[in-house]
């Protein structure tokens, strides 16, 4: 469109009578059209309606150079949104045909009659207009939709964490909202547990520029610039991770925020074994275990970390742990279990795998090295208790993630 509310046409005819005859005949300031140039072969045809951008254009099939037909198909290729209506004598209609296949239009039959070629502008306009304001629209849409892809993305990501969108669904948002379409291998949720205990000295704005400070730092530890992250509505941080982040990392992360911000968190990480459908469930259970992790009694709090301090030791057992922290081995089995839901040794096992896992995907080290790093006396020992819990070999585990 040239200027406001006025369109732009070229006339491509090889016959300069012709040409005139268009010209002269039809009022096109009234129509709303400028004539911005003529054309008299396809070549030059081309040439200007690139050079303007032109709305319309009026072309003769049989020109010189380039005729019609070839025009019409690099017109269609490089300026789409061009209108073509073809000139055409009786002779050549078989021709017309095959131009109409093209999506041209409409086409006049010469010798031209000025009072049709004005209604068939005419309509071709009111398609413009239309098209326009559809256009218009789009662009007022898709602006709209831009300045508040934060907003729309994590609505999104609630509704997936409920378990509400289909996998179809779940793939096209993550294309419409321009998210990560990779797997996810681990969902994180990270909690600042001063939030939500009602005792907090932080007011409202500075409690949100300190979860601000704590998802950047977050972000820089888990090394995964375009990982999907957001908020829920308990204010928990969540991350869905292409790669299982390994113990270390994260306890880089939490010591990060504590030496940056002087703010303690927790953070959970659950492996995902499921498809994308079934996220929703991994991240209840990762944030289900932090919420328990938060409730421990010192005492376990204290038998969890001497665990993951000490797993790699082939002597270790309920008794050995429960005479380090001064309590009968009865005792710490029945509350380790009443608090985190799980035995003392499947706690040590999952210790294990976990680590297991770090050393089989970042490291070339043997089965049975790898055995004795994380507390198994045998390869073989290490290798039942590894496809117990996983599902593979430790050799088959190592092969899928190469692969």
């Amino acid at each position: 469109m040239n200027g406001a509310g006025t369109w732009s046409i070229i006339i491509a005819d090889d016959e300069a009578i012709i040409r005139e005859g268009i010209r002269t005949a039809i009022a096109w300031e009234q129509l709303g059209l400028t004539v911005v140039g003529e054309a008299e072969d396809g070549e030059e045809a081309l040439e200007l309606a690139l050079a303007h951008q032109v709305d319309i254009m009026l072309v003769d099939l049989s020109m010189p150079i380039m005729n019609g037909l070839t025009l019409i198909r690099h017109i269609h290729e490089q300026l789409p949104s061009c209108r073509i209506i073809i000139i055409t004598g009786h002779d050549e209609f078989s021709y017309a045909q095959e131009a109409i296949k093209l999506e041209v239009t409409d086409y006049i039959l010469k010798p031209v009659n000025p009072e049709h070629l004005t209604e068939v502008l005419e309509e071709v306009i009111s398609r413009l207009e239309n098209d326009h304001t559809q256009q218009n629209l789009m662009q007022a849409a898709s602006k709209q939709i831009e300045k508040h892809i934060d907003l729309l993305r994590d609505r999104f990501c609630l509704d997936w964490m409920r378990g509400e969108l289909s996998l179809d669904e779940i793939r096209e948002q993550l294309m419409f909202l321009h998210l990560p379409q990779h797997e996810i291998a681990a969902v994180c949720v990270l909690r600042w547990p001063e939030l939500s205990s009602g005792e907090t000295l932080y007011s409202q704005r500075d409690r949100q520029l300190l979860l601000f400070a704590i998802e950047n730092i977050a972000l820089e530890c888990l090394g995964e610039k375009d990982c999907i992250h957001f908020r829920d509505y308990d204010e928990y941080l969540v991350f869905l991770l292409q790669k299982q982040p390994p113990d270390d990392m994260l306890q880089h992360l939490i010591q990060s925020v504590q030496d940056y911000l002087n703010i303690q968190v927790l953070i959970c990480c659950e492996p995902n074994k499921q498809g994308m459908e079934e996220l929703h469930s991994v991240y209840q259970q990762a944030k289900s275990n932090i919420n328990r992790d938060w409730k421990l009694s010192p005492l376990i709090k204290q038998a969890k970390e001497w665990v993951q301090a000490h797993y790699m030791d082939q002597q270790l057992s309920l008794e050995k742990a429960a005479k380090s922290l001064n309590v009968s081995p009865v005792y710490l089995s029945r509350l380790f279990k009443q608090e985190t839901g799980r035995s003392f040794i499947h706690y040590l096992t999952y210790v294990r795998m976990k680590r297991a896992i770090d050393l089989l995907h970042g490291s070339d080290l043997p089965i049975h090295e790898i055995a004795q790093q994380i507390g198994y006396d045998t390869q073989h020992y290490f290798s039942t208790a590894f496809k117990k819990t996983i599902g593979l070999s430790p050799n088959q585990y190592r092969k899928s993630k190469v692969d």
